[in-house]
């Protein structure tokens, strides 16, 4: 018999890769059965991976949403299999024309299963809420320490897989592939499956849009399969059909939308502001955020922090301990307002502070702290600031052209929305006591920097002292 031809290499390959019968399977709430190949095997059945186990997915939020206790462990899986169907769907049609190989496959599922085996406890909130306000202007991300936390995993269980494998399973969970810094050569839209910094089409929104709305009981008429089955690649990039806009759109809304009613949901937030206020108070005694520093205590801190300082008998966590009852019981820092900052604003706009607020406090009898006051400054938008991602995608017609294009808003609907991100700062009263003080300078904060009132959500004559 004579040597093999590349086609029939790549063939056989393809056919015995994706065999299920030399797969282990578990079967997902919300794809059914995950296939999972032996060398993905090796990274989930270590601890290091098994700690997703002991993240929710969306932190505390099931303080609002009961059903919302689904873990980082579970979402993994699920990046790792819609990376998995996206990059065979694409060898299926383009397979010999992209020349796409095992190592290709490999790279993608591999950067999907481990994309967040990096992620601190209690969702964004341990990043972006409580590391802030340790250390100043500190550099750290979930997705450096997952890259960090993958070098360990293969160094620590001799798990065998060549350098430049490794290498490029990491520059795709970190979005570093594209051709400003690799070989022209390279194929680019391997880069955008998992996490796309190009556009912010990938298949980790797909799972995770789909997996928090069934979590939270919510609606979701976002169809990623319709985009799964009919992408395409032109010119190095994942182009998408013309008639498929709307998905798309509907996409980056949905994603919005869920920002808006679930993550920074305002009961949510007055939870978290709760909890991270707890673990300042508690981080000199358990040196919690030194855990960045060493993977070996890193790997320690999940969700349990919170349980461990509710049990704890420790003089020096008293007041952190006090905090977390007053979670249980919901006795919760109290919404005052809110306050959407004008569009002709957000270019130069500035965090607000519990300073600013007490700086605006008219007479009274009551004179305000900081430490009485708690801001939460939430930005809302559809991935790319204050820009249209759509603005980044291309386009094709059908399968026969091989044009590409990009469409703008106003040829598909006038419906669309002119603006595309909102600044929300909501102020909240620590005390109960406080609530109308707080509000009153918060609206004389907005009246004196921008000549408006906030949004009358909640009055202090009409709101009580304790709310659900």
């Amino acid at each position: 018999m004579g040597a093999w031809t590349d086609e029939e290499i790549v063939h056989l390959y393809f056919n015995s890769s994706h065999d299920r019968r030399f797969s282990k399977h578990v079967h997902d709430n919300v794809h059914g059965n995950i296939y999972l190949d032996q060398l993905s095997l090796k990274f989930i059945d270590t601890e290091q991976f098994q700690r997703l186990r002991d993240l929710k997915q969306l932190g505390l939020t099931n303080m609002v949403y009961p059903g919302a206790v689904h873990s980082r462990f579970e979402h993994s899986l699920g990046v790792y299999w819609l990376a998995s169907e996206a990059v065979h769907t694409i060898k299926t049609h383009q397979g010999l024309e992209l020349g796409i190989d095992r190592f290709d496959i490999q790279r993608v599922k591999l950067a999907g299963l481990l994309h967040d085996v990096g992620h601190g406890p209690f969702s964004h909130m341990f990043e972006r809420e409580f590391l802030p306000r340790i250390f100043n202007n500190l550099e750290w991300s979930h997705e450096d320490m997952s890259l960090k936390m993958i070098d360990h995993i293969v160094s620590a269980h001799h798990i065998d897989i060549d350098s430049e494998n490794l290498k490029k399973v990491k520059e795709m969970i970190a979005s570093s592939g594209h051709a400003s810094k690799r070989n022209v050569n390279e194929k680019q839209f391997l880069y955008d499956i998992v996490a796309n910094n190009r556009n912010g089409i990938d298949v980790d929104k797909f799972d995770y849009i789909v997996r928090d709305s069934r979590a939270c009981g919510l609606g979701c008429n976002f169809l990623f399969e319709r985009l799964m089955e009919t992408m395409r690649v032109m010119g190095d990039e994942i182009c998408y059909r013309a008639k498929d806009y709307l998905t798309i759109h509907k996409l980056f809304a949905t994603r919005a939308d869920l920002h808006r009613t679930v993550y920074t949901h305002a009961k949510v937030k007055a939870i978290e502001l709760m909890f991270v206020d707890a673990l300042l108070k508690a981080n000199d005694y358990l040196h919690i955020s030194d855990a960045i520093f060493e993977l070996d205590k890193f790997l320690q801190i999940d969700d349990s922090i919170m349980k461990i300082i509710e049990t704890s008998s420790a003089p020096e966590l008293k007041e952190s301990r006090d905090l977390i009852l007053r979670i249980r019981r919901r006795d919760l820092y109290q919404f005052c307002n809110e306050f959407s900052v004008p569009k002709d604003k957000l270019e130069h706009f500035k965090d607000v502070t519990p300073k600013d607020i007490v700086c605006s406090q008219k007479s009274s009898g009551v004179t305000l702290k900081e430490e009485d006051i708690a801001v939460s400054n939430v930005r809302i938008d559809l991935t790319r600031g204050r820009n249209n991602p759509l603005e980044s995608i291309k386009f094709f017609k059908d399968y026969e052209s091989d044009e590409k294009f990009f469409i703008r808003d106003d040829r598909i609907s006038h419906l669309l929305p002119a603006f595309y991100q909102d600044m929300l700062v909501r102020v909240y009263s620590k005390k109960a006591e406080l609530v109308g003080e707080v509000s009153d300078a918060f609206e004389n904060f907005q009246l004196r920097t921008y000549g408006m009132k906030a949004q009358v959500h909640a009055t202090p004559e009409k709101k009580k002292h304790r709310g659900k």
